[in-house]
């Protein structure tokens, strides 16, 4: 007769899985170095070889700080609320001390480059309204809770549009509209925002200058306005739109490469920073605009992916900061070298030159990689597929 032994549990426990730290999105990584290169290819056959290999530098450096950043869980910022927005205030008061750079204060001069505190600004507000819209995202229903989020960008607005810097002031805005929409504010509140917004706009256009009272540089107007009417006065604030419609124009299919005129004659301003999209245009024809947009393209639809991906609200929200900073500047930038927006001194995402910009630029992605990274370890703790 045979004894039937029954089976012993293991005395040893199942190994623990180690939690392998996913890697970041590839896409929105090849998007950002593709603009980059487009901006090394442009600025070198525009302004010359050492611009481009400062503007890679800059882009190298960025890419490091953002691959950091991506290892960071981004949740521990939002107890740091006050003291981003504090700091914001502090870098944009700073520059007013500061010698003036070409008639503005915008820059602190630092050994290796000249600090932009409005840029790095941008960085800092999306993490402070996010924070703060969390932490209120109970009484949505509430106008005190619009009001708070969007006087708080405005307040940064505020601070950086005497230096002068309108542009980034319009970011700051444009930012604050877009937490308020993603985190679920009413359409009435935003709508009723919208129509104040409009009020004041025509007020500091119009009705202030009327009776003596100029809120705006005269500059500054006539770049807001020339747009409506570029072939009227083209030698003075019209010019610049009409040297980049030239520049655009003539680079027809495929550009026109060493032949450019406008930019490397130094017809048109700015061809390395505001209008580095003629540049582009004219150096690389539709073809080169085309690569440009579509790279573009591709930054903003793993964005919006992200945005929809993340762990939490605060998460979301950053993305929806970052998201309304990206599309702002491309549409505003864009749209003004074509003669459909207003002058306003906003750069090209990763293609306008400047350290500060893509430094902030990559800072921005690296959060985004961050958001990437976290949502994709919270679904791998659930057992739910990691979907890209």
């Amino acid at each position: 007769m045979s004894i039937v032994t029954p089976i012993q549990a293991a005395d040893e426990q199942a190994a623990p899985r180690t939690r392998v730290l996913p890697l970041i999105d590839p896409l929105l990584l090849l998007a950002a170095a593709g603009l980059v290169a487009c901006s090394m290819a442009t600025l070198n056959n525009a302004v010359g070889r050492s611009v481009a290999e400062r503007q890679g530098i800059y882009g190298a450096i960025g890419i490091l700080l953002a691959l950091v950043l991506s290892r960071f869980d981004y949740s521990r910022l939002r107890e740091f609320k006050y003291g981003l927005f504090g700091v914001m205030v502090l870098l944009n008061l700073a520059v007013y001390a500061m010698p003036p750079i070409q008639g503005a204060r915008r820059w602190i001069p630092l050994p290796f480059i000249q600090f932009q505190s409005s840029e790095f600004g941008k960085v800092l507000i999306i993490l402070a309204l996010a924070g703060f819209a969390v932490d209120r995202s109970r009484q949505l229903h509430e106008w005190r809770t619009t009001a708070r989020v969007m006087l708080l960008a405005l307040l940064a607005a505020l601070l950086v549009i005497p230096q002068p810097d309108l542009g980034t002031g319009m970011v700051y805005v444009a930012v604050g509209f877009s937490i308020l929409f993603f985190v679920g504010t009413s359409f009435k509140q935003i709508g009723a925002l919208v129509a104040m917004f409009a009020v004041s706009i025509a007020i500091v256009l119009a009705g202030a200058p009327a009776v003596g009272v100029h809120v705006l540089k005269p500059y500054q107007v006539q770049r807001l306005t020339g747009f409506l009417n570029p072939s009227h006065n083209s030698n003075s604030q019209t010019y610049q739109i009409t040297e980049s419609l030239i520049a655009i124009g003539s680079g027809q299919k495929t550009g026109r490469g060493k032949l450019a005129t406008q930019t490397k004659l130094n017809f048109l301003p700015a061809n390395d920073t505001d209008f580095v999209f003629a540049a582009v245009g004219e150096s690389y024809g539709f073809v080169g605009a085309a690569v440009v947009l579509s790279l573009y393209a591709l930054l903003i639809w793993r964005t919006l992916r992200i945005l929809t991906m993340s762990k939490n609200l605060f998460g979301t929200l950053i993305a929806a900061g970052v998201l309304a900073m990206f599309m702002f500047q491309i549409f505003v930038n864009v749209g003004m070298t074509i003669g459909i927006m207003p002058i306003t001194g906003v750069p090209l995402p990763l293609v306008s030159y400047g350290g500060s910009s893509v430094i902030v630029t990559f800072l921005s992605i690296g959060l985004l990689q961050s958001i990437y990274v976290q949502a994709r370890l919270a679904q791998a703790g659930k057992g739910r597929p990691l979907i890209s």
